[in-house]
C-alpha cells in the first residue's frame, strides 16, 4: 500500500457566516523548537543567535532536499510540511545529524539542540499557513523529545515502520495540553546510519507531570516539617517549670470518687490542673520514672534539659540512615569501558576505574585514540537507590575537549554498570565491578 501522505487530498467547505471558503489537506507537519532558548540567550544572547541562524539555515535547506516547505517561523520554533511522512522522519533524522556535527564545536552547556516532534494529520490551509489539531499535535509531540530527539505520533509510524531501517522506542498513549485523545507515541532511537539519538525512558512521565509531582512533594515535606516544629513546641510547653509546678499540684490533689482522672471529660476538668499522665509526651515518657506524680526532684530534670535533646532525636536518627544508603556504594570499581561499532569504526573495549564516594563518582585515565594521547576525565552522581548519571569527556594536553559521552545506570550488588552515547551518536557501555 503507498503512504497514505504520499497522496495530499483536499477538502473544501466554508466558515460559518461567511463565504469564505476553508480548505483542507492531509500533511505530516514537523515542528521543532530549541531545548532551553531562553536560559542560552539569558547567558550569551549574541552567540546564541549567531549559531541559531546557522543552525536555521541548514535546517530548511535540508527541508527543500527533502521536498518539504517551511510554513511558520517564530522565535525559535520551526514548522514545515511534508508530503511524504517517510520524507520528512528522513528529514528530521539528517537535521539532527547535522546539527549534532555543528554542536561538536561548543561546550554541552552552550550547544543550541531542537526538540523535533512530527504527526500526519488533517490540517486547514490559510494562505501559505497552516492551522488546526494536525499542527497543533505535532508541536505537542516536540515537547515530549529530548533535546536533540526526535518524538512522532502513532499514524506517521504507520506510515514509515516498513519503509525506514529506524529503532523505534515505544512511549506508549500520552495525553497533551488540549488535545482531547491520548496519543500513541514513539521516539526515534537509533537512525538510518546508526547514529543512537536522545529518547525518554518508556513510561516516563512529561516534563510538566514531573514538576506538578515536585511541587506536591515540597507542600509535603513543609507539611511534615510544621508537625514535627508543633510537637516539638508541644514538648517544651509541657516542660516548662510552670507546667511542672502544677503537675505537682495535681497530684497533691485527692481523686474525685465519682470516677478516676483517665475517664473525667476533658471539657470538665480545672483550667488549672495540667494533663493527667496518659497525655505525657514521648519526650517524658523516655526519661521520667513510672510514677510521674512523685516527688518534684524527678521532674525537674526533664524541665531543663532533656526536652531539647528528645526533640532534635528525630533529625539525629534520621541523619545516619541517610548516611548510610549514600555510602553502601562506597569503594573503587573496575573493569571495560566499551565504545560501539558504527559504520566507520569497530568497537573498542579497554580497562578503567572510578571512585564512588557518598553520592558522587569520579574517574581520570589516559587514552590513546585518533586524535592521540587524551586525558579522559569522568564524573557523575550516584542516589541513594543506586541510579547513577554519568559525564565523561576526553581532552588533549593543551585542555581541548575533543570528545564527550552522556550515560546512564545503576549499581546493584557490587555491580556499576551505565551506557549511552557520544554527542556524535556512537554507543558506549561502563561495565564495572567493586574491587574487595
Amino acid at each position: 500500500m503507498p503512504d497514505a501522505a504520499d497522496k495530499p487530498a483536499t477538502q473544501h467547505g466554508t466558515i460559518s457566516g461567511s463565504s469564505q471558503p476553508i480548505e483542507r489537506k492531509l500533511a505530516t507537519i514537523l515542528s521543532a523548537d530549541v531545548a532551553e532558548f531562553s536560559r542560552l540567550m539569558s547567558e550569551d544572547e549574541e552567540q546564541t543567535l549567531r549559531v541559531f541562524r546557522g543552525h536555521k539555515k541548514v535546517f530548511e535547506a535540508l527541508v527543500a532536499t527533502h521536498h518539504g516547505r517551511v510554513f511558520n517561523t517564530a522565535g525559535d520554533a520551526i514548522l514545515a510540511e511534508f508530503a511524504s511522512a517517510v520524507e520528512a522522519v528522513r528529514c528530521a533524522t539528517d537535521v539532527q545529524s547535522a546539527l549534532r556535527t555543528r554542536n561538536d564545536k561548543f561546550p554541552p552547556n552552550r550547544q543550541v539542540r531542537f526538540r523535533i516532534g512530527i504527526n500526519l494529520g488533517d490540517v486547514m490551509l490559510q494562505g501559505q499557513d497552516l492551522l488546526g489539531d494536525g499542527v497543533n499535535l505535532a508541536a505537542r509531540l516536540q515537547t515530549a523529545a529530548e533535546p536533540g530527539g526526535i518524538c512522532i505520533s502513532g499514524s506517521v509510524h504507520d506510515q514509515i515502520q516498513n519503509k525506514l531501517s529506524l529503532t523505534f522506542q515505544s512511549l506508549g498513549e500520552r495525553s497533551y495540553k488540549n488535545i482531547p485523545q491520548p496519543v500513541r507515541t514513539f521516539a526515534i532511537a537509533e537512525s538510518e546510519a546508526g547514529a543512537v539519538l536522545p529518547a525518554p525512558k518508556p513510561g516516563s512521565p512529561l516534563r510538566k507531570n514531573a514538576a506538578i509531582w515536585a511541587v506536591a512533594g515540597i507542600v509535603i515535606a513543609a507539611g511534615v516539617g510544621y508537625g514535627a516544629y508543633a510537637l516539638y513546641e508541644h514538648g517544651k510547653l509541657e516542660n516548662t517549670p510552670a507546667a511542672s509546678a502544677a503537675n505537682q499540684s495535681a497530684s497533691a490533689l485527692p481523686a474525685p470518687a465519682a470516677a478516676p482522672p483517665a475517664a473525667m471529660p476533658i471539657a470538665a476538668q480545672p483550667s488549672t490542673i495540667a494533663p493527667a499522665p496518659p497525655a505525657l509526651t514521648k519526650a517524658e515518657a523516655s526519661v521520667t520514672p513510672a510514677k510521674k506524680t512523685s516527688a518534684p526532684s524527678e521532674s525537674k530534670p526533664v524541665a531543663k534539659s532533656d526536652a531539647p535533646a528528645a526533640a532534635a532525636a528525630p533529625e539525629t536518627a534520621k541523619h545516619p540512615r541517610v548516611a548510610a544508603r549514600a555510602s553502601q556504594f562506597d569503594g573503587t570499581y573496575s573493569g571495560q569501558v566499551c565504545y560501539g561499532k558504527t559504520p566507520k569504526l569497530p568497537n573498542r573495549c579497554y580497562e578503567a576505574e572510578g571512585t564512588v564516594a557518598g553520592n558522587k563518582l569520579t574517574g581520570n585515565w589516559p587514552f590513546k585514540g585518533r586524535e592521540g594521547d587524551l586525558t579522559v576525565t569522568l564524573s557523575g552522581d550516584v542516589t541513594a537507590s543506586g541510579d547513577v548519571t554519568i559525564l565523561m569527556h576526553s581532552e588533549r594536553a593543551d585542555g581541548t575537549r575533543v570528545n564527550t559521552i552522556n550515560m546512564t545506570g545503576t549499581i546493584r550488588d557490587g555491580a556499576l554498570f551505565a551506557s549511552g552515547a557520544f554527542e556524535r551518536g556512537r554507543p558506549a557501555s561502563v561495565d564495572w565491578h567493586r574491587k574487595p
